[in-house]
């Protein structure tokens, strides 16, 4: 006997329709929660800004805690002078500024160190120019993490600005070339090590082949990444950007 299948009749249509605009009532309303939560949010935030005004201008530390409560409501309130949060700061163009502050320094020391040097190096050469931004009548306390947030901005102006870790050190590159593994990981010895080092050295620590290891020194001497020197038939290689950071960090400790 032959059966036939049913066919599926219009309440069941019906009932998926209804299924579905109660669907997106409740996406609708989860939807105008969250707004209600952020505008809230904001609200809190631009009261805690106005309390804490003086800190947030003068305190790198508590700068950057601040900017970590921002982030996840896509506040951006150091951006620009012209902006709501501009007037409730007071900060001027503060990013803005020192990311054309930073452009200076990596630009001026390009020739000698191919164009990466380590944010504290840049972080003390500001120091000592004691470097005014906004509408700041002293010098600008500058902390690393003000400069890595510039760099971010400078970053997509394009030009090739960026950071990178090398080691245990942030490094700020400012040169288009995109740099390999192998490059980075040389430099990073170069970094533990800082003083000259042979291709010998380099394979003991990365325990790579000599081919690998001058592939990618050859390639740092070409972008006047390192330097080399000859002493007594032997080739040592110096890396300007980690014995830069160096001096910085002895610098600091003096002061």
């Amino acid at each position: 006997m032959a059966y036939r299948r049913k066919g599926v009749g219009v309440g069941r249509f019906s009932a998926d329709r209804q299924l579905q605009q109660k669907a997106d009532e409740m996406k609708a309303v989860s939807l105008q929660s969250a707004i209600d939560t952020c505008e809230k949010l904001e609200i809190k935030l631009t009261e805690f800004a106005k309390t804490h005004r003086n800190d947030i201008r003068n305190d790198p530390v508590f700068r950057q805690r601040f900017l970590e409560m921002c982030a996840p409501l896509g506040v951006d309130p150091l951006s620009s002078d012209k902006s709501f949060w501009g007037s409730v700061l007071g900060m001027g163009d503060f990013y803005h500024e020192l990311a054309v502050k930073v452009a200076e320094v990596c630009s001026a020391s390009r020739s000698t160190n191919g164009g990466i040097m380590s944010v504290k190096e840049v972080q003390a050469i500001l120091a000592k120019r004691k470097t005014r931004l906004g509408t700041a009548s002293a010098a600008a306390t500058v902390s690393a993490s003000d400069i890595e947030v510039a760099i971010k901005k400078l970053g997509k102006l394009g030009g090739g600005f960026r950071t990178i870790k090398v080691g245990k050190s942030t490094m700020i590159v400012s040169v288009p070339n995109e740099l390999d593994g192998d490059i980075m990981r040389v430099m990073a010895v170069g970094n533990e090590i800082s003083h000259g080092i042979t291709v010998d050295d380099m394979i003991v620590a990365t325990q790579w082949s000599r081919e690998r290891v001058e592939r990618a020194v050859q390639l740092l001497l070409q972008e006047g990444m390192a330097w080399l020197d000859t002493h007594q038939g032997e080739d040592y290689y110096w890396f300007p950007s980690s014995w830069q950071e160096e001096r910085a960090k002895l610098k600091e400790q003096a002061t």
